[in-house]
């Protein structure tokens, strides 16, 4: 543990080293003047006071003199502390600052995939906690290498200064290390349980607090606060734990100086009665073995730290060091202003468990197209991979074999900037941010201006209900939207996706909460002659919806069993002809109940399951 450590702090000095060189030159100079006290101490006591009492008289200028050289190594010792502390503070927030811009950056680049395999509150704790611990060792980190110093400076001078009472050192001080070092080995366990459990009690709290509504809809309030309680009480548990072993250390580590200083008084006393040494000596030896007992602890600080630090820096390595990143390629789309062709050709897609394990083959050779300019409906039960192909098309995940490609080039082949260009998805669950309709419609995207923003709502049918908004565009909508209806943040997340001119719009169920009247609209301004300028790759049950499509991909188990018509479909595939009859039921009752649009709330984030049992990020509007 002691060599991961150091190894730890040695990212820190190379990552700021001139902060951390202005530190060290800092508590250096602390550390020798701190030297300097004790024999500027000890000659004045031997050259001025003990002198002036024996005479009765004080000299004037020795005084003055005396004083000078105290004033002189305290304004030093000043400087120094000033320039270490500004030193060794700066450098631990920089590096907290780049680590965790560090990161974040790479919560973004990682995919989708590694995100599902890891809490939120544990990435929460990565990012804040885990930053903090890694780097907390730097603040005293300057002052131990200036305590270093020090020690190879006190030793040489108790040498100089007499061998007996040097010796008391030289035992006091390897002491004084050993038990860091034991209190190092004890500590590393606890702490790394104890880190674990914060993240962990931030991973139930995030939860809780985002599952809110179904928190309180089913009654669970006392079982959620209860399963909160026992997680924090193994927290609590587990801190108390490192806090016993460092009760246990503490008195040890601070008694050490103190029974070395004993000792020196001892010695030096009977050192003094053999004319070995003088008054001067004594009290130089005596105030070393005290100024030194603050500074030794520094080291020791640093020791108890190091655990704690190791144990962070390994959980921000495992994000930093993460695989899977997705890579883009070099290929750049043309024909900017025509709709998009896509295709999957054998594709097959499964999921993985959070070891990286295949956990569920989803699809099994799915091929089908979507032609420029036209509308392609996906129809199918419950986990028949419906949302996945959605995700697919665009790129949220990579097809385990086979390909997906926009004009004839695999999507693995674009460039990020392309791909987000041409394609849009608009997800189940919508997310908005807590921001202005502008800020959730443009994202501040180049070229996104209000006029851009008024058209996209306009196709989204959403441009009523936001004129009417306080503010218009303006208007704050609150965290996730939450002044909002459902139907109202899935047709603001439309014309989020609409407001960048995807050439491919792909709809997993981006209307479920929508009135069927309004989804009929909104459909219809996007086929329109003059105004479709994309292809449109829509997952459906409504009949009107599919009804409405140029062909439709019907899906069970992850396979395309049929595609056509919608009224060829009902003709020849029985599954669907049953699936689409079952639509119609449910969503008559649910227009008799008065459930759609004002009357649903979405409530979700992060990632969420689909009504196909599949994960896919809960976002209202992702380009891909």
């Amino acid at each position: 543990m002691l060599l991961k450590g150091l190894r730890v702090l040695g990212h820190a000095i190379r990552d700021e080293p001139h902060m951390f060189a202005i530190s060290v030159v800092g508590s250096v100079l602390f550390s020798l003047l701190t030297i300097a006290t004790a024999f500027v101490s000890g000659a004045v006591v031997g050259r001025v006071a003990v002198p002036a009492i024996d005479a009765r008289h004080v000299v004037s200028g020795s005084l003055a003199l005396g004083a000078s050289a105290v004033l002189a190594v305290s304004l030093g010792k000043i400087v120094g502390i000033v320039a270490r502390r500004l030193g060794a503070g700066a450098m631990q927030f920089n590096l907290q600052a780049r680590y965790r811009r560090a990161v974040t950056r790479r919560y973004l680049r990682l995919p989708l995939a590694w995100h599902q395999r890891h809490p939120t509150g544990t990435l929460l704790s990565n990012a804040n906690a885990d930053v903090e611990s890694a780097w907390y060792p730097i603040a005293p980190f300057p002052f131990a290498v200036g305590t270093v110093v020090m020690l190879v400076a006190a030793v040489v001078s108790l040498f100089v200064t007499d061998w007996a009472m040097a010796l008391v050192g030289v035992a006091i001080f390897p002491a004084l290390l050993g038990a860091n070092v034991a209190y190092s080995r004890r500590m590393a366990p606890r702490v790394a349980t104890a880190q674990q459990l914060r993240a962990d009690v931030s991973a139930v709290a995030h939860e809780s607090f985002d599952g809110a509504l179904v928190v309180k809809t089913m009654g669970r309030e006392a079982a959620e606060t209860e399963r909160f309680a026992a997680k924090a009480a193994e927290l609590r548990d587990a801190t108390i734990r490192v806090g016993r072993v460092r009760a246990m250390f503490d008195p040890v580590l601070d008694a050490l100086p103190s029974i070395g200083t004993l000792v020196v008084l001892v010695v030096g006393a009977w050192r003094f009665r053999s004319g070995a040494v003088g008054v001067s000596e004594v009290v130089s030896v005596t105030f070393l073995f005290t100024v030194l007992a603050f500074p030794v602890r520094a080291i020791g600080w640093v020791l108890a730290e190091l655990p704690r630090s190791v144990v962070g820096w390994e959980r921000i390595r495992h994000v930093l060091d993460a695989e899977g990143d997705t890579v883009y390629g070099a290929t750049e789309l043309t024909d900017a202003q025509k709709p998009a062709a896509l295709r999957f050709d054998d594709v097959h897609f499964a999921y993985r468990d959070p070891d990286g394990d295949r956990a569920s083959d989803v699809l099994s050779g799915v091929t089908f197209d979507v032609p420029a300019g036209r509308t392609v409906a996906l129809v199918g039960p419950t986990g028949s991979g419906k949302s996945t192909i959605a995700a697919l098309a665009a790129r949220l995940v990579d097809a385990d074999t086979g390909s997906v490609s926009l004009d004839g080039v695999d999507v693995r082949e674009l460039t990020q900037e392309s791909l987000v260009r041409t394609s849009a998805l608009v997800a189940q669950v919508p997310f908005v941010f807590d921001d202005t309709v502008r800020g959730n419609i443009t994202l501040d995207r180049a070229g996104v201006d209000d006029d851009a923003a008024w058209a996209a709502l306009r196709l989204a049918q959403a441009d009523g209900f936001v004129e009417k908004l306080a503010d218009g565009l303006g208007t704050t909508v609150g965290e996730r939207g939450t002044s909002l209806s459902g139907g109202q943040r899935q047709r603001l997340t439309i014309a989020r996706a609409l407001a960048g001119a995807p050439r491919l719009l792909v709809l997993d169920d981006a209307t479920s909460a929508v009135d069927p009247r309004v989804e009929a609209a909104i459909l219809a301004a996007l086929r329109r002659d003059d105004a479709q300028q994309a292809s449109i790759l829509v997952v459906a049950y409504r009949r009107a919806t599919i009804a409405l499509a140029d062909e439709v991909v019907y899906l069970e188990r992850g396979r395309v069993v049929a595609r056509g018509t919608h009224q060829e479909l009902l003709a020849t595939a029985p599954g669907y002809a049953e699936l689409v009859t079952a639509y119609e039921k449910a969503e008559a009752e649910r227009e008799r109940d008065g459930t759609f649009d004002e009357g649903e709330r979405a409530s979700g984030g992060g990632l969420a399951s689909t009504e196909d049992g599949e994960r896919v990020l809960d976002e209202g509007s992702v380009t891909a």
